[in-house]
């Protein structure tokens, strides 16, 4: 999010007309799907998830040998298929630079007036790590603030902060945004407002000491294992000379937080209901301050992103864009003995559809008008950083790339009726994925968890910050031959191993889905790449300005 705003989107019913009206406009539509120029079966899927999942690769994390393997093994069979180096210096790789932070001391205590000092665990009940690259952070009597979201939206009518000075204090948060209006925030979805990076981002806007975000399932979306294992190895950033005005970022436990808004004598569950009002003001923590003490090493980390290229024909200067996160957790602390972060669903599986597609593309590459590139970026987990990098800086001007298409957490549960498209609506993309879908007697659903901010989580979102109208294509949700409660059998498996060592390739996968699935979306990207006119976003979206902005700067 640039400078700590974002602008406002259009409510659900602005959206639907103008989709309307987009399907009215459209030219007519193929009337037939064009058969895949290759085979395309589980095992092709499975060829490449076996590798780069596996316990060799290490997890994958950015900046170590592990990538290094990660990025030979792409690199290779994108030559295989015959694909060119992507970057203008003729290199299949491009350098992301990134810092990495290993916390080494970690100790937070809460001081009360009228209590005895206490000391929350670390990773049990808090994690916290220095804001910038300090070795190390000493925090005495800092002074605690409640600001409920700490979210200032003009467009929605939202201001938490009602110009209250909070600068050189500790901010504590709620996570997600308001729910309880109709009329703000998409009826309580969760926008960029609610996301973790937009607390932090506040934070550093208002000058305050440190920020701590309250956890809940619920406001979070996952559990506190999540938490645990994404900060408590190492945290990876894109390094910023001009620095941090605050010293420290972390997250409190939902029990922890408990327990301190008990030493300031409030209840904790009153005051996050008191977050939801319009009236809402900060709220000082009285008779309680903080004492930190931080340590932490570092390292320069030289991330790789992976891109290759099919030159286009006639609209050659012009591209669609397929993106997928190569990389993982890494190695952390073992597990019932098991200490890989495997990331075989999340995200070697969204590697292997990018790889089978450029196979498939590569067959027949003169029957596409725009050049296609085929990009896996680095430290996706780390807050979309490869992603980003590569959209600030892509080979072509941003203005000259139709779309991008961004495949991450592939369908590994079986067949499917319908496919869910996060974000459905906000760009003309989707009158043509509709019309192929139904084409194969198929349907589209729109995120079925708005809640969970999808759309703001995953690699497309570098895209669209910088004007590209981007698909996030996601597995649905009618599955095909199984019972009413297998939907509930799938959450449970992704909770489970979301983001922990339990993401591993098993022997119960189902990818005939994926298949589908994929042949749709080639299909899908065939028409975008073909088509005369570049995708544009549904009049009145958050990026549609971006995009005019990045068409602007392709004039002389």
């Amino acid at each position: 999010m640039e400078n700590g705003t974002i602008m406002n989107r259009p409510t659900s019913l602005s959206y639907l007309l103008a989709l309307i009206l987009i399907v009215a406009s459209c030219a007519p539509a193929d009337k037939e799907i064009t058969p895949l120029p290759g085979p395309l079966t589980e095992e092709h899927i499975l060829e490449h998830v076996r590798v780069l999942a596996s316990d060799e690769f290490g997890g994958r994390t950015p900046g170590t040998v592990f990538e290094e393997m990660t990025v030979e093994y792409i690199t290779e069979k994108m030559q295989q298929y015959g694909l060119e180096p992507g970057m203008p210096d003729g290199s299949f790789t491009q350098a992301v630079p990134l810092m990495g932070q290993s916390t080494t001391r970690s100790e937070i205590s809460w001081v009360s007036e009228t209590t005895e000092t206490i000391h929350p665990e670390f990773m049990d009940d808090f994690m916290a790590w220095p804001a910038h690259v300090q070795e190390t952070v000493s925090v005495d009597g800092a002074e605690l603030v409640y600001v409920g979201y700490g979210i200032e939206a003009p467009e929605q009518g939202w201001d938490d902060f009602k110009g209250t000075d909070v600068a050189g204090k500790v901010l504590v948060f709620k996570n997600y945004n308001p729910v309880t209006y109709a009329d703000r925030f998409e009826g309580g979805n969760r926008l960029y407002y609610g996301r973790w990076t937009y607390k932090f981002e506040q934070a550093i806007e208002k000058g305050a000491l440190g920020a701590l975000i309250i956890h809940t399932d619920e406001t979070a979306g996952y559990g506190w294992d999540v938490v645990r294992n994404s900060w408590s190895l190492e945290r990876i950033f894109v390094f910023d000379e001009e620095g941090h005005d605050t010293s420290f970022e972390g997250w409190l436990t939902h029990n922890e937080s408990r327990r301190l808004f008990e030493l300031a004598g409030l209840n904790l569950e009153e005051q996050l209901n008191a977050a939801e009002q319009l009236d809402f003001e900060p709220v000082t923590l009285e008779g309680v301050t903080l004492n930190l003490a931080l340590e932490a090493e570092y390292r320069d980390i030289e991330g790789q992103n992976v891109v290759g290229k099919l030159p286009g024909t006639d609209l050659s200067d012009e591209a669609v864009v397929f993106s997928a996160h190569h990389d993982h957790l890494g190695i952390g602390t073992p597990v019932d003995g098991d200490s890989i972060f495997n990331g075989a669903w999340d995200n070697a599986s969204g590697v292997s559809m990018l790889l089978n597609l450029a196979r498939l593309y590569s067959i027949d590459p003169d029957e596409i008008r725009r050049s296609l590139y085929f990009v896996t970026v680095t430290a996706e987990e780390s807050g979309l950083l490869g992603s980003g990098y590569f959209a600030e800086n892509p080979p072509i001007p941003q203005g000259n790339i139709s779309a991008n298409i961004n495949l991450d957490a592939t369908n590994i549960f079986g067949r499917t009726k319908d496919m869910v498209a996060i974000g459905y609506g906000r760009s003309d993309i989707d009158p043509i994925l509709k019309e192929v879908a139904d084409l194969m007697g198929r349907t589209i659903k729109p995120d079925q968890r708005p809640e969970q901010g999808l759309y703001y989580r995953s690699d497309h979102f570098s895209f669209a910050r910088q004007g590209i109208p981007a698909l996030y294509p996601s597995p649905g949700v009618e599955f095909i031959d199984k019972p009413d409660s297998y939907n509930d059998e799938v959450a449970a498996i992704r909770s489970r191993i979301y983001h922990t060592v339990h993401d591993r390739l098993e022997d119960w996968w189902d990818l005939s889905g994926a298949v589908e699935d994929l042949t749709l979306i080639y299909e899908v990207s065939r028409r975008i790449a073909n088509e005369d006119e570049r995708r544009q976003w549904t009049p009145g979206d958050e990026f549609e300005q971006a995009r005019l902005d990045a068409i602007e700067r392709l004039s002389p």
